[in-house]
């Protein structure tokens, strides 16, 4: 039997099932790739997907934990919006910090995994580790309050003191003005993690010959090869590392924290992870919290779809 009439009979048989009957044929003919990721499966759903919409219920709730949910509907998030000027503020911060933070970390990312993979072997190891380090080092945070420390020790008002800027030190998480773009500068530099590996190593996975090709073809410069062959080679890796950035940025609040307290000063770098925090973990407002959870969940799923959508475009 030639392979045409393979294909035909096969589209044949399938015409003549229902969408139910060859789905679960399907299902039969592949049993061994399901059963290797029903583990995989079983794990997500249980930890992600139920929690988001355990999650979306919750919202249209009234619960503390101890006593039945009682169903408000829509009033967390008119109080949201309407009412909580907290909340408001949380969100400003938040996009202000997602939208240097996301692309800044994400050109930083691939900027340094571009520059690295042009090194040898045994140099583009050890360089990788110096890159890759801060986002690993549980010490970051406290390196950054030495340098900014609010006394005259402080590296920082040291430097500036000795250069004759200014008199006495700055207390630098004391004043609203320093908060959020000290966080931001910490953030960038602790930005290089599991996207900044995944670039390297879709550098080099990329198959030379293409490059050759390429070149027969009339591409003449190293940016063509970059737009024309290396980028859409790299569309996994480029998306994994979308969603990582987007991720860290909407989940910022770790760094303000460790930094400058919780809450920070005059909610100067209050994010939406803070409120969400305050109210799920601190005043046991769950309903509350999850209407919170829902709205920060459809802004990064959003924020995803964008990004997707415009690395869609690469290299056409």
């Amino acid at each position: 039997m030639s392979a045409n009439t393979a294909v035909k009979k096969k589209a044949v048989n399938r015409s003549e099932m229902t969408k139910a009957q060859w789905t679960w044929k399907e299902i039969k003919r592949n049993k061994t790739a399901y059963v290797m990721i029903a583990p995989f499966v079983i794990l997500f759903f249980i930890f992600t997907i139920l929690p988001v919409g355990v999650s979306i219920v919750l919202s249209f709730t009234d619960f503390n934990m101890l006593q039945t949910p009682n169903i408000v509907w829509m009033e967390n998030y008119i109080t949201l919006f309407l009412d909580d000027d907290i909340f408001i503020t949380s969100v400003k911060n938040t996009f202000i910090f997602a939208a240097i933070v996301g692309p800044g970390s994400y050109l930083l990312s691939f900027i340094c995994a571009w520059f690295i993979n042009e090194l040898s072997p045994k140099i583009r190891s050890i360089v990788t580790l110096i890159f890759y380090s801060p986002s690993i080092s549980g010490g970051a945070y406290l390196m950054w309050s030495i340098v900014f420390s609010s006394d005259s020790y402080g590296y920082a008002n040291a430097l500036l003191i000795d250069l004759g800027f200014i008199s006495m030190p700055i207390q630098w998480f004391q004043n609203a003005d320093y908060v959020m773009p000290i966080c931001i500068v910490v953030a960038l530099w602790t930005s290089l993690g599991t996207a900044f590996l995944s670039f390297i190593a879709g550098f080099q996975g990329v198959d030379h010959s293409l490059y050759e090709a390429g070149a027969v073809d009339g591409i003449k410069n190293r940016w063509q090869e970059l737009w024309y062959i290396t980028l859409p080679t790299m569309k996994p890796q480029l998306m994994f590392g979308a969603v990582m950035a987007i991720t860290q940025a909407f989940g910022f609040g770790a760094i303000v924290t460790s930094l400058a307290g919780f809450p920070s000063v005059d909610y100067a770098a209050h994010t939406i992870m803070h409120h969400l925090e305050d109210y799920g973990t601190t005043r046991w407002e769950v309903g509350y919290a999850s209407a919170i959870a829902t709205v920060l969940f459809l802004i990064m799923y959003g924020s995803n779809a964008l990004v997707k959508k415009l690395l869609s475009k690469v290299g056409n």
